[in-house]
């Protein structure tokens, strides 16, 4: 797995927009770019619009396949999600870019391009914060994605109080994104192995029974059985159904896992939120937790 240059003062990237149309300007993700001593460029997808989508699916996959191309972008900012990568991901090509690799950053509707960046060319990526969020991030988030493209120390702890995690020590290459997303992709070429990984999931506006179903999917597919390690992201914006479901969240996670003896973290300040801490996806990590607190670090080595 090769992972990209991190980023120094004076190089150039872009922000473009896979999926969804952007309702709004990004001129404050702009400035904070430009602060940290970057310059942006401004895809035409970003201003563009087709329906739900911003742009055509050729407009998208032609401004992405554009700055994929250009040895000059180091970093490429998906705008925001939704909806629309899967549309275009097949007829992209990645051979230039696996030549010369570079960050692709995003989260939710982008865990298209992460996972396949991971399975069929093997390059890291970051999931993080995207410009349509910087106005609501919490300045902790976006420190966390400068660090990550700076290469700066990205070793996380933090407590929560949440729900009791399961306590053990995993190691692994760290994966996931979007729950629905990965469940979307099962058995495509995107599609990758689970075997001893460390998973990330996280979901925005879903219904309880809908997250069992997805986990159902996942476990039946023997995506859980091998796994070294569980981080629980954001579950935000959940819908229950009348009569309820009958349980939480964190319990339907727990239940699918139950029999295997990974750890598992709850609360993992990542997905939906403005406190979206980032992750490098793709890099060897270790995942410590214990009932009240989990340690990321990021290793080659089994410490």
């Amino acid at each position: 797995m090769k992972t990209p240059e991190f980023l120094k003062e004076g190089d150039k990237v872009a922000i473009v927009c896979p999926a969804s149309y952007i309702k709004r300007n990004i001129d404050i993700a702009v400035k904070v770019l430009s602060d940290w001593g970057l310059h942006v460029e401004i895809g035409k997808s970003v201003t563009s619009q087709f329906h739900q989508f911003a742009g055509t699916d050729d407009v998208r996959r032609q401004d992405l396949q554009a700055v994929l191309d250009d040895r000059d972008i180091k970093a490429i900012f998906a705008a925001r999600g939704g909806y629309g990568t899967v549309r275009i991901i097949d007829q992209l090509d990645f051979r230039k870019f696996k030549k010369h690799p570079k960050w692709i950053v995003g989260f939710s509707d982008v865990t298209v391009l992460h996972s396949h960046l991971h399975n069929k060319v093997g390059i890291c990526s970051i999931h993080g914060q995207m410009p349509k969020s910087f106005d609501e991030s919490t300045t902790a988030a976006l420190t966390s994605l400068r660090h990550a493209l700076f290469g700066k120390k990205t070793d996380f702890n933090y407590r929560q109080n949440t729900f009791p995690n399961r306590s053990g020590k995993g190691y692994g290459r760290l994966i996931g994104g979007n729950l629905a997303i990965l469940h979307s992709i099962l058995a495509s070429p995107s599609d990758g192995k689970y075997d001893n990984k460390i998973l990330f999931i996280e979901d925005v506006g879903e219904q309880h029974y809908n997250i069992d179903r997805m986990l159902w999917t996942l476990k039946r597919a023997n995506k859980l059985s091998k796994l070294q390690g569980l981080i629980v992201g954001g579950f935000t914006a959940l819908k229950d159904s009348n009569p309820p479901f009958g349980q939480r969240f964190e319990e339907i996670i727990m239940d699918k896992v139950a029999e295997y003896d990974f750890p598992v973290c709850f609360g993992f300040p990542a997905g939906h939120m403005e406190n979206n801490h980032s992750l490098i996806f793709g890099k060897e990590v270790m995942l410590k937790v214990n009932q009240k607190e989990a340690w990321l670090s990021y290793s080659d080595t089994k410490a």
